[in-house]
């Protein structure tokens, strides 16, 4: 019967720069594996991993797909410096003493790797891993995980360049026509970076008879391939919204600020994973599906350095004051005092205007219903 081996009493990954928050392609992971044993120990090796691959993994039906793809595989043998070794290449470890083994490798140039990501169905990691090896056998194993960063300059002519659309949506009432609903809207730049400020310039048009509510959010879509089957789902982040629109009238947004979130810079380069944003401008739509206007966003790291002769949130202002001749009013209303008061307004079936995302009751306003009685008739007093 064999002995049994107390496990150490310390075995773990140290890196050199402990404040270091990301790495990057060409950048020298360095560090000390440090390793306390409780007992006399003969170690045979002490092997060091650098490891980073893609995985992904999910159920499509009844299909389990699964895929992996390696980015870094780093191996190399520690020794101890001014450390006696035995003839067959071993070391005795005592009690009391603290070894460190040194170790430092460069990752492969930009380009090669992927950003750190952990998502639903997948990730990016990387990692450092020990093992000390006893008559050739595992004796124990420590691992470390460290983040990488791919860098992405939003300050390129492709990702300073404005974002428009215009969307519209036809709206039905039990298979009638119902009017109709659109939204243009646009934005200075496509390339973004955590913490800088979305301006949304939008014009959003009502000539339904409903209610609706214009909004904006910042949507993640994540994506996932293995086995030639893709599973995806899209994650609102932050959003913001606007006034209620009723029947025949407009809204107009000119610079209204959607601040980008922390959050992952989009996922490049990876055949299994791909993470993208969108900014999503859209109105919802009580009783029916919202109409949807999606402007592409890229999420770097490299933020916005001022040098572009124009921001975005100020170039499509020139064409905003025409917006007002959408909707035209009265030229002489009448008098509140002389209205009389419809007392349906404080009913218990007026609609409560909620912030409805999902699973939305159908809110419906008919302007016949809430029309204004006419002005009073004027009559010549002699």
């Amino acid at each position: 019967m064999g002995v049994l081996t107390k496990k150490p009493k310390t075995f773990e990954v140290l890196f050199s720069d402990p404040n270091k928050s990301a790495y990057s392609g060409g950048d020298k992971v360095a560090g000390t594996v440090i390793l306390e044993v409780a007992e006399v120990v003969n170690i045979s090796a002490v092997k060091l991993f650098g490891v980073g691959c893609a995985k992904v993994d999910y159920n499509k039906g009844k299909m389990h797909c699964r895929d992996e793809i390696e980015y870094l595989k780093y191996e190399e043998v520690l020794h101890l410096d001014h450390q006696p070794t035995d003839a067959d290449g071993s070391i005795t470890l005592r009690p009391g003493n603290r070894y460190e083994f040194m170790f430092g490798f460069e990752l492969p140039q930009a380009g090669c790797l992927v950003s750190s990501y952990v998502g639903k169905f997948g990730s990016v990691q990387y990692y450092v891993k020990a093992i000390a090896e006893k008559a050739s056998h595992p004796y124990a194993e420590c691992k470390r995980y460290f983040e990488v960063e791919e860098p992405i300059d939003i300050n390129t002519q492709e990702l300073m360049a404005p974002v428009t659309g215009t969307k519209q949506k036809k709206v039905t009432c039990m298979f009638i026509p119902d009017g109709s609903v659109s939204v243009a809207a646009r934005i200075g730049r496509k390339g973004y970076c955590e913490g800088e400020d979305i301006c949304i310039d939008a014009q959003f048009e009502n000539s339904c008879s409903r209610i609706v509510i214009p909004k904006a959010a910042i949507i993640a879509k994540h994506i996932y391939r293995a086995n030639g089957r893709i599973k995806q789902f899209h994650e609102k982040l932050t959003s913001v919204r606007g006034d209620h629109i009723i029947s025949g009238m407009c809204d107009v947004w000119q610079g209204r600020v959607l601040r980008v979130p922390k959050l992952k810079p989009t996922i490049l380069g990876c055949d299994i994973i791909h993470v993208d944003y969108c900014l999503r401008i859209y109105m919802h739509i009580p009783g029916s599906e919202k109409l949807i206007l999606d402007l592409p966003l890229l999420i770097g790291t490299i933020p916005y350095n001022g040098m572009s002769s124009r921001t975005s949130s100020m170039s499509s202002q020139d064409g905003s004051g025409t917006s007002s001749t959408c909707v035209s009013l009265p030229s002489s209303p009448p008098s509140y005092s002389e209205i009389s008061r419809d007392d349906r307004m404080n009913s218990s079936f007026t609609p409560l205007l909620e912030d409805y995302d999902e699973d939305d009751s159908p809110i419906f306003m008919r302007i016949s219903e809430y029309r204004l009685p006419p002005p009073p008739a004027y009559t010549e007093q002699n």
